[in-house]
């Protein structure tokens, strides 16, 4: 499966009702929802009535006024609207109400579902790809502050610089994050296949 990191043109697409599109995101997310919910549900035409749902749910959201504003959140919105159709399939069918804690507690999935760490391994993935294109300075700095979560008084301490420059130093590290990490959505966006 290849995966996709989605972006504004892509959700705008969606919203106005492209056809192919529509039919990418389809079929994209049908694989991911099944794997989530084959191991819920055995009735294979419920499994397919609650994907139905969850497209139907995800579109209608795209297409309402306040929409989808972070396109690069497409995927978690999916599983999220996922889930909750989910449990309230749970719910209509009576398997959540009036269950024994030891029942339920079985019944809860403690470990990541599937499309979660589809998702995750994606954009480390992505992440590690973007970081590594990077000059060794934005590379420590962006690791520094966002991945190891230091102090940044250390930081400053550790570069020689004050809380003023490093702001600066930041700023310039964020930006070349943003040009590869575009350069990146750009790529993938050429290998997309619609049909």
């Amino acid at each position: 499966m290849n995966f996709v990191t989605f972006d504004a043109s892509y959700v705008s697409k969606l919203r106005i009702g492209d056809a192919s599109t529509e039919q990418h995101f389809i079929t994209y997310f049908s694989e991911l929802i099944l794997l989530k919910l084959r191991p819920r549900l055995r009735n294979q035409e419920l499994i397919e009535d609650l994907k139905q749902e969850t497209f139907s749910r995800t579109l209608s959201l795209i297409r309402s006024e306040g929409g989808l504003r972070h396109a690069e959140r497409l995927g978690p919105l999916v599983n999220s609207i996922c889930n909750n159709v989910l449990m309230e399939q749970y719910r209509s069918s009576n398997r959540v109400e009036g269950l024994e804690d030891e029942t339920a507690e079985r019944l809860v999935e403690t470990r990541p579902n599937a499309l979660s760490m589809v998702i995750a391994d994606d954009t480390r993935k992505l992440v590690r790809d973007i970081l590594s294109g990077l000059n060794e300075r934005d590379r420590s700095l962006l690791r520094a502050v966002f991945l190891e979560e230091r102090d940044k008084d250390e930081i400053c301490a550790e570069l020689g610089v004050d809380r003023d420059y490093l702001r600066v130093l930041l700023h310039r590290a964020k930006a070349s994050f943003r040009v590869m990490y575009s350069k990146q959505v750009d790529a993938k966006k050429s290998g997309w296949v619609f049909g």
